[in-house]
């Protein structure tokens, strides 16, 4: 099968389509004929070698969907469309940047669609992870404020979507006024220009702060979106586009405002349950709900997909079709 390869960290040039075998899944296992593969951060760490215990060389990419092309055993059934993500995948065993993975089956989510491949590959991590930090991150409910840090990241876009759809009202973040187009798309109703500091922006609109945040950007803008919440609001700490991810000399009575509070999420395939992922993939086939724009790479392209990732020159997910 043919495969992306990473040698090791460093620049895209390290990332080789190479022919390799096919995956033999063990017991417990099932080998997918992937259809898309979603890019995410994660990923661009695992180059850039911020990720601990990855194995080199590896076949990246933390999720996959596509049709179950061995069950070995298990209740899938050959055919099957699936998704899979998380659980090590293109880390300690290979992802999802190949034609085929072969992954536990317990990190495996059927579901049902006519959607294009595109469209579906889109989907899977980055709603777990949107919907994981409303819902455990956050318990976000109808009728409450959210502010999004990072707010044109691919997880962004869908939180932003996901609060809407849950009757939230959304203020949401981008560093270029030429993306509040995007932002509206998806149902924010307050865009903002950010310049490292947005508390004083939140503030003119809602007081006496924001009732829950979701920090995307992480360590270097968490005080400022700290400074954005409401008393006994909640902030949730759950990317890190910033690439910066401690808080060096972290002293809580100096760093949290008083009565703020502060969590975080980082999900698998199992936060993500079957009927949620079927209920969006629905949704979304009948335009009730966009998760933002989607961008395609063929695997060939998986260099100038990765430079996109990093530069984020790109609105939305971007998606390889092996």
């Amino acid at each position: 099968m043919r495969a992306v390869m990473l040698s090791g960290p460093g620049p895209v040039e390290n990332l080789q389509v190479v022919e390799v075998p096919t995956p033999e899944p063990p017991p417990g296992w099932v080998r997918i004929r992937v259809k898309a593969a979603g890019l995410n951060r994660s990923e661009l760490h695992t180059r850039l070698g911020y990720a601990d215990g990855v194995v080199f060389p590896r076949v990246p990419g933390i999720e996959a969907t596509g049709v179950v092309d061995d069950p070995n055993g298990t209740d899938l059934t050959t055919g099957q469309q699936v998704a899979t993500m998380m659980g090590g995948m293109g880390r300690t065993f290979d992802g999802g940047y190949a034609q085929y993975t072969a992954v536990p089956r317990d990190q495996v989510i059927p579901f049902v669609s006519e959607l294009p491949w595109e469209a579906i590959g889109a989907v899977p991590e980055t709603l777990q992870t949107a919907y994981g930090s409303l819902t455990t991150g956050l318990d976000l409910r109808a009728g409450q404020t959210l502010l999004i840090r990072g707010g044109t990241s691919s997880v962004g876009l869908a939180a932003a979507a996901l609060a809407r759809d849950l009757g939230a009202t959304v203020l949401s973040t981008t560093r270029s006024p030429d993306r509040f187009a995007a932002l509206s798309a998806v149902g924010v109703t307050h865009p903002l220009v950010d310049d490292g500091s947005v508390a004083a922006q939140v503030r003119a609109l809602f007081p006496a702060g924001v009732d829950a945040a979701l920090e995307l950007v992480g360590t270097p803008t968490l005080p400022d979106t700290l400074a954005a919440t409401r008393v006994h609001g909640t902030v949730c700490f759950t990317g890190m586009l910033s690439n910066e991810w401690l808080v060096h000399d972290f002293y809580p009575i100096g760093y949290l405002p008083t009565g703020v509070r502060l969590t975080a999420y980082g999900g698998e395939a199992s936060d993500l349950p079957a009927a949620v992922l079927q209920r969006y993939l629905d949704r979304i086939a009948t335009g009730e709900v966009t998760l933002g724009p989607v961008h395609t790479y063929p695997l060939d392209d998986i260099r100038a997909a990765h430079t996109d990732l990093e530069l984020g020159t790109k609105v939305g997910k971007l998606v390889v079709l092996p």
